[in-house]
């Protein structure tokens, strides 16, 4: 069975920065795509970023360029890095994988962590 382990987050000020960890040793990033979704209490969970196979990447338009999304392929490690973060960000982060080709949607991954909770306040 495939297990995502997700590490960082916690509570910061807004301005503030925050990484997101997330690794995988039973598949490898070179052959999955990566990706980071949130969900807020209430509202349904939504895509960061993700970041695919061939190290292209996509993000959510109210992240960009705050947010980079980054993988290692040799520690097979993917990471979340987090700045200038606002109290519209607090939520809780999940890491997921799916297909090389797949759609930046929770439908399309395949695997995921079990969310580690992002706290901004102002």
């Amino acid at each position: 069975q495939v297990q995502v382990v997700q590490s960082g987050g916690g509570r910061v000020q807004a301005g503030e920065f925050l990484t997101l960890s997330c690794t995988t040793s039973e598949l490898s990033f070179e052959d999955y795509s990566g990706a980071w979704f949130r969900q807020a209490p209430g509202k349904t969970r939504e895509g960061v970023a993700v970041i695919y196979y061939d190290g292209s990447t996509r993000y959510a338009s109210s992240v960009k360029g705050r947010f980079t999304i980054s993988k290692d392929n040799a520690e097979n490690i993917m990471c979340l890095q987090m700045n200038s973060l606002r109290p519209e960000d607090t939520a809780t982060y999940y890491c997921a994988a799916g297909p090389k080709y797949c759609l930046f949607n929770p439908g399309s991954m395949d695997y995921w962590g079990k969310g580690t909770l992002v706290t901004i306040s102002s």
